[in-house]
């Protein structure tokens, strides 16, 4: 880690103009592709089929093959690491030898691959219990590794760790800034593979997009 592990401290003391500069002063995080801005968001989220969760009946993270390897020989995991982090340098086997990565979830900055976690957006479990308990494994390992989407991003590890399984109305980003991207990339990604919102996750949901 290189130094903003008193970030959120900074920030709680600062006025707004001051957060502001500090953001434009601290390197880009991760960006995953295909992020709805806010207002497409809300619109794609109208559209979601609301639905109770299903059973966790049959869940197993096996059921989503990930971190398979891509036609470059390197893994999902290794290429959102070099996709999400600055001045990525890897080995010949795709594992990044040196670079830095800034987890937009915390605002925390790392050095070493290992402190880091591939967030699945929307948690496997969370798919599961919301459609993917009906597709096929082809289609469950093409969620679990999907680089065209805003599913996966490069996070401090104990952060994706609390997280778990959880959906927007039990948990969020502990940098609040973060939210409205968050939500815009949960609901991107349920839109795009066509899975179910219960009620309070679509409150939740709407709420944040509403303040951005």
């Amino acid at each position: 880690m290189t130094g903003h592990r008193s970030l959120r401290a900074t920030l709680t003391a600062l006025p707004l103009a001051g957060i502001l500069g500090l953001a434009l002063a601290l390197p880009a995080g991760a960006e995953p592709p295909g992020i709805p801005d806010p207002a497409t968001a809300k619109s794609e989220l109208t559209k979601l089929t609301v639905a109770p969760e299903g059973s966790m009946d049959g869940y197993s993270r096996e059921k989503f093959p990930h971190w398979i390897e891509g036609p470059d020989g390197c893994n999902t995991r290794e290429a959102v690491l070099k996709r999400d982090g600055k001045d990525v340098e890897t080995g010949s086997d795709c594992y990044p030898t040196s670079g830095s990565w800034l987890s937009p979830y915390d605002g925390e900055t790392w050095t070493k691959p290992s402190d880091l976690d591939i967030d699945h957006v929307v948690p496997l479990a969370a798919a599961w219990r919301s459609g993917a308990a009906e597709w096929t494994q082809d289609q469950r390992q093409a969620f679990a590794n999907d680089l065209e989407g805003p599913q996966l991003i490069a996070v401090t590890d104990n952060v994706n760790q609390s997280k778990g399984d959880q959906t927007p109305d039990e948990w969020m980003p502990p940098l609040a800034s973060y939210h409205c991207t968050y939500a815009s990339m949960w609901v991107g990604t349920k839109s795009k593979y066509g899975l179910t919102v219960t009620d309070a996750e679509k409150s939740a949901l709407q709420k944040t997009l509403d303040g951005c």
